[in-house]
């Protein structure tokens, strides 16, 4: 655990900028029911695939501009003349697969909707509704995928997505709250419901949220 300026015990992932910590503190592990909001974080970790979070994060504004608010329907739309004002445009990552990537996955999205009626009733339906809850200790025992991420990318995969791997599908679990990965001496762990017999999350190899090698 690490204790920043404030006297508070953060994840030590969290303290690298003022900006990571209040992602830290205000969204990550945060259950998120909203579909747009899905919709944005599953691009943005896609995004970030090769790459430091903090790299996506500081360019998150940028995406939501190019990319409609994250609007589905819209992303769904784009043709050849999007994806080339998107490919030019210096506060995205700029790499093709991953711009088409986005669009393709918009209309897979809005495919979902259509037969669970939400993308959000789609997702949670892996962890039967509600959080798991993690009784993790240090950043070792934090997982890079678990069997469940597994399951997600392969079904994910199946619907037509594409840069959602198992590794990018945990992260995803992660960030958008359907597991609690807060360490139990992190404020934000009771917060968001840990408690020391919470309903135990799948262990997995080993991860940090910084960045490294992505799905």
């Amino acid at each position: 655990m690490a204790r920043a300026a404030d006297g508070r015990l953060r994840c030590p992932w969290c303290l690298g900028s003022a900006e990571y910590v209040r992602y830290h503190d205000r969204e990550w592990g945060l259950p998120l029911h909203d579909d747009r909001k899905l919709f944005e974080l599953l691009t943005l970790e896609g995004a970030q695939a090769g790459l430091a979070w903090s790299t996506v994060l500081r360019k998150r504004e940028n995406y939501r501009a190019a990319f409609a608010g994250f609007d589905p329907l819209t992303v769904s739309r784009f043709g050849p003349a999007e994806i080339a004002r998107l490919m030019a445009d210096a506060g995205l990552v700029r790499n093709r697969l991953k711009i088409e990537s986005t669009v393709g996955n918009a209309r897979a999205f809005l495919a979902v909707q259509s037969e669970f009626h939400s993308f959000d009733a789609y997702l949670w339906r892996f962890v039967k509704g509600r959080p798991l809850v993690s009784r993790r200790r240090s950043p070792s025992q934090v997982p890079a995928r678990t069997p469940l991420s597994d399951r997600l990318s392969a079904d994910l995969r199946q619907r037509g997505f594409r840069f959602v791997g198992s590794t990018i599908c945990y992260a995803f679990m992660q960030a958008a709250g359907l597991v609690n990965d807060h360490l139990i001496g992190c404020f934000r762990y009771a917060e968001l419901g840990g408690t020391a017999a919470g309903r135990a999350a799948p262990a997995g190899r080993k991860s940090l949220r910084a960045g490294g090698d992505r799905e």
